[in-house]
């Protein structure tokens, strides 16, 4: 590499001469003189016209100028950029959660705090968020089943129990409650595998011991709520996320607490970059 030759040729070519560009880089005049004479021995070319009194660029001279000028531009707006990340001025960060219920909130606080900063939401299950975090696609999760791994750093963020959701012209409407046993043999709507959701209600089942009825298999929260107003079925979500639809009803599962834990994760290797570090501190302030 020749950064500093071609820093050293650059300094000549602005400075008007070899003794104001080595005071300007803080280097003996001998040194700078060496670093411009290796440029122009190893590559053949002559790239300053010397005299006892002055030294002027030659045609090769002016060309690579024009070229080390773009590149100390790049040097000089790469470095701005960089301050202005450390900052905050600017920036990204990828957030990926299994319901946007959970971190609008947060990510509210955050943007009124760090305006610059560009936040992308992606929505997936705890499984395909975990993906995105171990590959760098997401800076952090906020989901309801994290592994015992040492390469995460966890926050908890809240429990909420899950509850039963029916249609309004359910045989079931009009109730607050209802037992687990009697979900046996109810058509149902159910979240993709690698859901947290899924995964509780078919535990239960199995620590019943009972049969499931048919299953519809949705992706997303939304298109559970669009099942189950349409008749297919008895569907389930955390109790904050049921919200306001007049089409649908919230049954409580009397006999069966089945919380869904909400936690903030992110690689522990990145947690002490600035922008995932800031809204780790965004998340803890607005939790508490």
């Amino acid at each position: 590499m020749y950064y500093s030759q071609l820093r050293a040729f650059h300094a000549v070519a602005t400075q008007g001469g070899f003794s104001k560009a080595a005071e300007f880089l803080n280097l003996t005049q001998p040194t700078l003189s060496d670093q411009v004479r290796k440029l122009e021995r190893d590559f053949d070319v002559l790239l300053f016209n010397r005299t006892s009194r002055s030294v002027s660029l030659t045609d090769a001279g002016r060309h690579l100028l024009a070229i080390t000028n773009r590149m100390f531009e790049c040097e000089a707006e790469a470095l701005e950029y960089l301050k202005e990340s450390q900052d905050l001025l600017v920036g990204s960060l990828t957030l990926a959660a299994d319901a946007p219920f959970h971190v609008l909130r947060i990510v509210r606080a955050f943007r009124n705090t760090y305006p610059g900063v560009t936040v992308n939401l992606k929505i997936g299950n705890s499984e395909d968020i975990l993906n995105q975090l171990y590959d760098f696609d997401a800076d952090v999760g906020v989901f309801s089943h994290v592994p015992d791994d040492a390469r995460l750093k966890v926050l908890s963020l809240r429990d909420d129990p899950l509850v039963a959701v029916i249609s309004q012209d359910h045989h079931w409407a009009g109730r607050r409650a209802v037992k687990f046993r009697e979900l046996a043999g109810e058509p149902l709507v159910l979240r993709e595998r690698g859901s947290t959701t899924r995964r509780l209600i078919e535990q239960e089942f199995a620590r019943l011991e009972l049969q499931m009825g048919t299953v519809m298999e949705v992706e997303g929260r939304e298109s559970i709520r669009e099942a189950v107003a349409t008749g297919n079925g008895v569907g389930f979500v955390s109790k904050p996320e049921f919200g306001h639809d007049n089409r649908l009803a919230m049954l409580e599962l009397e006999d069966s607490k089945l919380p869904m834990h909400e936690y903030m994760v992110c690689l522990e290797n990145r947690a002490e970059t600035r922008v995932v570090s800031a809204f780790w501190e965004m998340a803890v302030a607005e939790r508490d």
